[in-house]
């Protein structure tokens, strides 16, 4: 059942992934429609992924963030034609309406494939040369368990719609799950009104959210009133919220809400997001009459070429095509299909 904490509920997936009865799911989905219709966002706990894994991930980011800068910059996301890797803070690209860049740097991976595949949304990810246990084990770990929560989830949207959970199969036979880790500096280190992550809606499907516990930040806002909410910072309780295509894709049934991130406290705070969204081939799965033909991996590029900093060649190309880097070294153009 839903705990009113605030604003957000906390719904406990264990009557989901364990139920008793056949009304215990039933009473899951609803609640997650529910609060997916309301806010776009919701908390779970019961979520399968233990504890020791959440304080694994925080340990491992500790080491990651906290090598020397050129180390990290060896790493850096722009040299790596499939994103991933190290972002400095302030290299990220400016969002409409805000006065300054982000004052977080972050770290993203996703799928583990040996062989990079144009135009980037598969491929290997880079790892810092630390130990594995310290870092590429304990982060490996947790994402492997977010790609598991991610596509429960998505399974309880759909049957919130009234769809079958069996749809996953028709987009999301290879999913794109990517996650970016998160460091933000101390409050007394940012500049005044700079945000550790601005306003912005996530562009696509699942969105998972850890929050070190005990160090809040994030803020939701309320569509209507246009409140900004605190979301509270618990342990072993997990954040989740809709993008930007499910909103589309549902016809307005689920909301994508704007958040931002702001650190008040004069210590740093680690937070770690799994963008969960399907094949990079996949349209609208909910209405094949859909008008707006745009794969996932075309929205995918869509927003990295208007919301990050990219390499010039990259942002000269046009839309639906991405840069991949030929056997000179090269960067080449590559249909998104």
């Amino acid at each position: 059942m839903a705990v009113d904490t605030g604003a957000l509920p906390i719904i406990n997936l264990d009557d989901y992934i364990n139920p008793k009865s056949p009304a215990d799911k039933e009473r899951v989905i609803a609640e997650v429609r529910d609060a997916s219709n309301k806010y776009g966002f919701f908390q779970v706990k019961g979520h399968g992924i233990p504890l020791k894994a959440q304080e694994g991930l925080i340990r491992g980011l500790g080491n990651l963030f906290h090598q020397p800068e050129e180390e990290k910059a060896k790493l850096s996301f722009l040299k790596n034609p499939g994103r991933r890797g190290y972002e400095a803070s302030g290299v990220g690209g400016l969002r409409a309406g805000d006065a300054m860049h982000d004052s977080k740097e972050a770290f993203y991976i996703g799928r583990e494939d040996p062989v990079l595949e144009p135009p980037g949304f598969y491929g290997p990810n880079v790892w810092p040369n630390l130990p594995e246990e310290d870092c590429r084990s304990p982060i490996w770990e947790y994402y492997q368990g977010t790609s598991v929560l991610g596509r429960i989830i998505w399974a309880i949207l759909l049957q919130g719609l009234g769809y079958s959970a069996d749809l996953l199969d028709e987009f999301a036979k290879r999913p794109i799950v990517q996650m970016k880790m998160i460091r933000y500096p101390p409050a007394s280190l940012t500049k005044p009104g700079q945000f550790g992550v601005g306003a912005h809606t996530d562009f696509g499907g699942v969105t998972v959210l850890l929050q070190e516990p005990t160090k809040a930040g994030l803020e939701v806002q309320d569509s209507e009133t246009k409140e900004w909410l605190p979301v509270p910072s618990i342990e072993d309780v997990l954040v989740i919220n809709c993008g930007d295509m499910i909103q589309k894709w549902s016809g307005g049934a689920y909301k994508s809400a704007k958040h931002r991130v702001i650190n008040k406290a004069d210590t740093e705070r680690f937070s770690c997001a799994t963008f969960w969204h399907g094949d990079a081939s996949a349209a609208n799965p909910l209405n094949a009459d859909d008008a707006d033909k745009d794969t996932i991996g075309q929205l995918l590029f869509k927003r990295f070429k208007s919301q990050f900093s990219l390499p010039k060649e990259a942002k000269d190309q046009p839309q639906g095509v991405a840069p991949h880097p030929n056997e000179s070294g090269m960067p080449q153009q590559v249909e998104v299909q």
